[in-house]
Parts: C-alpha cells; structure tokens; sequence
C-alpha cells in the first residue's frame, strides 16, 4: 500500500483525486450516519460522529488548494480514483453487514438501521486507522504540504467512541465485529486494487510521454 501511497503523492492531478476520493468516502459515510439517525433518541455521540465526518470531508477538499492542480470541485466521476467501486464501497459494506444482522438478532426499521450504524462504523475506523497513518507518514516523509494529522486524531476517538457503544450494544459484539471487519476487507483490497491499476497506468502513460 506504501509504496502506492508515494506514487500517488509524487504526482499531483493523481494526488487530487486521491484526496477528493476519500472526502468524498468520508462525505458518503456522515450522510449514511445521519440517515441511521433515530428522529428522537439520536444522542449527541452520533450527532458529534456526522458533524465530524462533514467536516474531514470538508476538510480533505480544502487539503487539494495546496496542490498546483485547480480542479476536483464536485464528486464527479473523473474527478474520483476507482470511481464505481468509491461509489459503492460502503453501500455494499451497509446491505452486507445489514443482512448478517438481520439473521442474528432479527432486526428490523430503525433498530437494524442503528446496529448497522455501530458495526459499519466500527470497521470503517478500524480501516481508518491503519489507512490515514501510512499515507500521513507519506506525506511528512515527502515534505508534503498535506497533513491529515487532524483526521487521524478524530478517528481515533471515533473508534473508542464505537468500541464503548457496541460493548452496551452487545456482549458477544467482538465476535459479530470480526465477521464485518472481514467484509469490509474484502471491499478494501478490491476498492484499492482497482486505484492500484489506475495509478500505476497513469504512471506508465507519463513515462511514455516524458
């Protein structure tokens, strides 16, 4: 993964779309959020955890002014790396991990829409915590003007955040964790697969013209 990392970080309109992919991933997971959300017993950690995830999506697109590269203002496919598979990275985490639950507790409404929220979110910062510090170390290794120090940070919280949750949640929610956390694996390495192949083209079509 590092050494993807480099290559996308040494070469700036690929670097734009990076940073543009994952505020728009973050962007997708604080609407998810809110759409979990209880119109009466939402409580303020999930309240706190969208507004978070709104802001590093904010926070990720001011990120890309840094860069000699003016362009990534929407979520528009060709502004986005490995487009389709950004798109439906964490719906297709939601409907799997929403039918595990289903057949383990028998939820259903609301109550399936929050036990999804915890889980989901759980292995999302699982990912997030081991993504955003190696792609950090890239950056500070490169002298990079990036810093994504801040998210880190918040991600951290957000995981001990969930961890307390699912603990009240459930006594058995390790077990029901590692079964999301392989889903959300496997939608990972094929997510970044897939921005693998791309950067690594873009780098033989530079290479050509130089």
């Amino acid at each position: 993964m590092k050494d993807i990392l480099y290559k996308i970080v040494l070469n700036e309109p690929v670097h734009a779309r990076w940073l543009n992919t994952l505020s728009y991933m973050e962007n997708a997971g604080a609407r998810k959020i809110s759409e979990c959300e209880h119109p009466e017993t939402v409580d303020i950690t999930q309240l706190k955890h969208a507004a978070e995830e709104h802001r590093h999506a904010y926070y990720l697109k001011k990120q890309i002014q840094k860069l000699n590269f003016n362009a990534c203002e929407h979520y528009h496919s060709f502004e986005l790396l490995a487009p389709l598979h950004t798109k439906q990275y964490l719906q297709n985490l939601d409907i799997k991990c929403s039918r595990y639950l289903k057949d383990q507790f028998g939820l259903l409404g609301k109550d399936l829409k929050y036990a999804s929220y915890l889980f989901v979110t759980y292995a999302i910062e699982i990912r997030a915590d081991l993504l955003y510090p190696i792609y950090q170390e890239v950056l500070t290794e490169q002298q990079s003007r990036i810093t994504v120090k801040s998210i880190i940070l918040e991600e951290e919280g957000h995981l001990e955040e969930m961890t307390a949750m699912l603990e009240r949640f459930d006594q058995n929610w390790e077990q029901h964790a590692s079964h999301m956390m392989g889903i959300e694996n496997s939608l990972f390495d094929e997510w970044f697969s897939v921005i693998s192949r791309e950067v690594l083209a873009n780098e033989s079509v530079r290479g050509t013209l130089v």
